[in-house]
């Protein structure tokens, strides 16, 4: 996607290439296909899991197939929107700037950080635009929109990571958990390392090793939610000009901070974290000292480069470090 300021149109895409699509649809059908010897057993179980494995990686392909990707080229006097399937032809449709009578930039419920433009026609038709890639120029881009649209009164969205913030925020706040449910964790990792145990002297029964080995492996478990839950928390990045603040929470519920500053940094490269390169995509740098701070879940690849850029920007980091 190219929606940057500086450039004569604004493009919005949305859906993945036919390459990603059959890479997706590949591994989802060779999942499916594995469950396939089921089919030749006597088993009745086996017969209906492998079943119902196929339909749902067939529908898992189908939907990976058949989904359409979407382009908008926004232009200062009308918005040219395509959008075609695989194997299927192209389908246009150009709407007029005389036809736009309002526009809203509704957030995500998923991701905080991603906006979409709405567009509310003439006719009363609502019509929502892929999501903006450049999350960190959400504000000039929804005001020069607005501006050669002729559209008053346009809500400006919030945005953590806009560019015109002294201070971007990636994550939310930290707060440690409190006392009572980390007390309430620890006893029940307890009780279900000891239910094996009390279930066979219920039943009159001898404890086996394994039973007896998971009382130990009980008590060790609680010990370490009591006093490590709080790692789990995860870490709170505000960038400004200059420095990185990263702050982060030790077993015990304090605070520690970290600041990083441009002559500390080696590289910065944007990787995905988590199944999918549309929501878990974040941002790591990698110091001089070889420590790496990775930063919490931004979205998909083209936000995540976004904000490395803007990071990129602020700190000074030198091009030949700049892995983006």
């Amino acid at each position: 996607m190219d929606d940057a300021t500086n450039s004569t149109d604004i493009r919005l895409r949305e859906g993945a290439s036919i390459a990603q699509r059959l890479v997706m649809s590949g591994f989802a059908a060779a999942v499916a296909l594995c469950f396939t010897p089921g089919l030749f057993t006597h088993d009745t179980l086996e017969v209906i899991i492998s079943v119902v494995a196929l339909l749902v990686g067939a529908a898992f392909v189908g939907i990976i197939m058949l989904a359409p990707a979407v382009v908008w080229i926004i232009t200062p006097d009308e918005i040219l929107i395509g959008e075609q399937r695989p194997f299927g032809k192209l389908r246009t449709r150009i709407v007029a700037k005389d036809d736009i009578r309002g526009l809203q930039v509704p957030g995500s419920k998923r991701a905080k950080a991603r906006f979409q433009l709405a567009f509310t026609l003439a006719s009363g038709e609502r019509l929502t635009s892929p999501p903006i890639a450049d999350v960190t120029h959400v504000h000039d881009t929804v005001a020069r929109i607005a501006a050669q649209f002729d559209v008053p009164d346009v809500e400006a969205p919030v945005n953590p990571l806009d560019a015109s913030n002294p201070e971007m925020r990636l994550g939310d706040p930290l707060e440690p958990f409190s006392k009572r449910d980390i007390r309430i964790v620890a006893l029940i990792v307890v009780a279900l390392c000891a239910v094996p145990y009390a279930y066979r002297l219920w039943r009159g029964l001898s404890p086996g090793s394994v039973d007896i080995v998971l009382l130990p492996v009980g008590a060790l478990a609680a010990f370490g939610v009591s006093r490590y839950a709080n790692l789990v928390t995860g870490a709170f990045w505000i960038i400004r000009q200059g420095d990185i603040r990263v702050e982060r929470l030790w077993g015990d519920g304090t605070l520690r901070a970290d600041h990083i500053e441009g002559r500390d940094v080696k590289t910065i490269t944007v990787e995905r974290r988590g199944r999918s390169e549309d929501e878990h995509c974040i941002v790591v740098i990698r110091l001089q000292s070889g420590q790496r701070f990775r930063s919490p879940r931004i979205g998909s690849r083209p936000e995540a480069r976004a904000v490395g850029t803007e990071i990129v920007r602020r700190l000074g980091i030198a091009p030949e470090n700049n892995q983006i």
